[in-house]
């Protein structure tokens, strides 16, 4: 579809900000100190906007609108219904936690907050131009911003929202620089135009260089690669764990997807320029983020540096797909790094629900001697633990196990077998961080009485079917490779 302004492309997005526009003006006339009705219509928002997508996928609704600003396509459409289930599925972990902090008693703002990240990550995932790129992530960013500052009475999440925001105003000065620089070197800002203008070799080889620099570290930063990874412990350790979750959830998906559509899409013909890159930067997170959670005791951060290992193996299926004129090969590699991000996002779900799960008023489960114990207090959470933590290991038969599997093949087919080797020893030494936090919930005693059997159905039966989830898709993961490789072969022309 060539329609200019083809409104029915863009209709999750519009729906999202009418609807989370209704909310907010509900919300401000709520007197009730729980926010329910906040929560229930900021659940249904994403069931509506879900339904949508999940139409337009069914119906092959895809092209492009506003003069090429926007794109949709299956790759989009996938990545957004991953979106709305992970910032679902976040909303409902964190809420009895918020509840017992009184993060709610002053309005709704962490739900209206979180719908206008959503929209940000939204606006990243569909962009087909450096501007709406730029657009996204600050949408994104700013909502971020507050929510870490959400618990104004907490010192360490507004220092953590303070580090965030320095250091996330200067990431995103970066990658805007770095589009600028692409922008002047092509006289382009339609990602087409420019991946157009690179392969025709009349541009300033320099400045596009330059560029591509800028561009890869501001994306590096929102992934929390080394070395732009200095925030991730603090901010993950310091903010309250709803918001962690929050941070550490969707937005890997969008900041993947940015990635992916500027560095496959828009400069694919300087692939021997960011190639080794995201080479040297998978290395250093690999070693530095399996390296120093070894030695962490909180288990937020334990799970923050292990956040930046995993965006290395991210990266190394990124930097695998460029491989001269093997098309399978190539959509295979974008697609085992596509697979890798949402089971991530998957285990992300579990480990930090279990933590806001575990936690009550007066008591953050943060500690990783919290968990000991666990399994006699409560087995199917503890089988949960156990499942996410085999998963982030890469034990089979949970679903990390093939996702790291898959970006290995990929690396060895694109040549990468010493690099391969090296992402093997690294995992084993995560192995022994993970496999630690099993043991302390299996084979030690509780420390008194630091754990308590957590309430609600809803909340309790969805962790269940997280755990559930982690494992039928490592038994059974072809379906979703396929898809994700099929996404990126009819989306990126791989």
């Amino acid at each position: 579809m060539q329609n200019q302004f083809h409104f029915a492309l863009a209709l999750p997005e519009i729906l999202l900000l009418v609807l989370t526009a209704a909310i907010l003006l509900i919300d401000a006339f709520s007197k009730a100190a729980t926010r329910h009705l906040t929560f229930v219509l900021s659940l249904g928002t994403l069931v509506v906007v879900a339904a949508v997508s999940a139409w337009q996928w069914s119906n092959n609704l895809q092209g492009s609108t506003f003069h090429g600003l926007y794109v949709v396509d299956p790759l989009a459409h996938l990545l957004k219904i991953a979106s709305y289930i992970a910032v679902a599925v976040t909303l409902i972990y964190g809420r009895t936690y918020a509840e017992d902090r009184n993060m709610l008693s002053n309005g709704g703002e962490l739900y209206t907050l979180t719908l206008f990240a959503l929209l940000g990550q939204m606006v990243m995932i569909s962009a087909g131009n450096l501007l709406t790129v730029y657009l996204g992530v600050e949408l994104m960013s700013f909502a971020l911003y507050a929510l870490i500052a959400l618990r104004r009475d907490h010192v360490p999440a507004i220092e953590s929202a303070m580090k965030y925001f320095v250091l996330g105003s200067l990431a995103s000065g970066v990658l805007l620089y770095g589009l600028s620089m692409v922008y002047g070197a092509t006289g382009h800002l339609d990602m087409a135009l420019v991946a157009q203008t690179i392969a025709q070799g009349d541009t300033n080889q320099m400045a596009l260089v330059f560029g591509v620099v800028f561009i890869v570290a501001g994306l590096a930063f929102k992934l929390g690669a080394v070395p732009f990874h200095m925030w991730v412990p603090d901010v993950y350790h310091g903010a309250p764990t709803s918001v962690t979750l929050i941070l550490g959830a969707a937005p890997k998906i969008a900041s993947f997807a940015v990635m992916l559509r500027l560095l496959t899409e828009a400069l694919h013909g300087l692939a021997l320029d960011w190639q080794p890159m995201l080479l040297i930067m998978a290395v250093l997170s690999l070693a530095i983020g399996n390296l120093t959670a070894i030695v962490q005791t909180n288990f937020k951060r334990m799970l923050a540096y292990s956040t930046i290992s995993h965006m290395g193996f991210v990266f190394l299926g990124l930097l695998s797909g460029v491989v001269e004129d093997h098309a399978v090969a190539t959509g295979q590699a974008y697609g085992s790094a596509l697979f890798y991000v949402l089971t991530y996002v998957l285990t992300t779900l579990s480990t930090f629900g279990l933590i806001l799960l575990l936690s009550r008023q007066g008591f953050d489960c943060e500690r990783i001697s919290d968990l000991k114990g666990l399994n006699q207090r409560s087995p199917v959470l503890a089988g949960v633990l156990l499942v996410s933590m085999f998963s982030l290991t890469g034990i089979p038969p949970m679903v990390g196990f093939y996702a790291k599997l898959a970006v290995l093949q990929a690396l060895i087919g694109a040549g990468y077998v010493s690099i391969a080797v090296v992402a093997v020893l690294f995992s084993l030494v995560g192995a022994f961080y993970y496999l630690r936090v099993v043991k302390m919930a299996y084979f030690d005693e509780p420390e008194g009485d630091t754990l308590a059997a957590p309430a609600g159905i809803l909340p309790n039966g969805l962790m269940s079917i997280n755990g559930l989830a982690i494992i039928v898709l490592g038994v059974l993961p072809g379906g979703l490779m396929a898809l994700c490789v099929r996404a990126i072969e009819t989306s990126l022309g791989f």
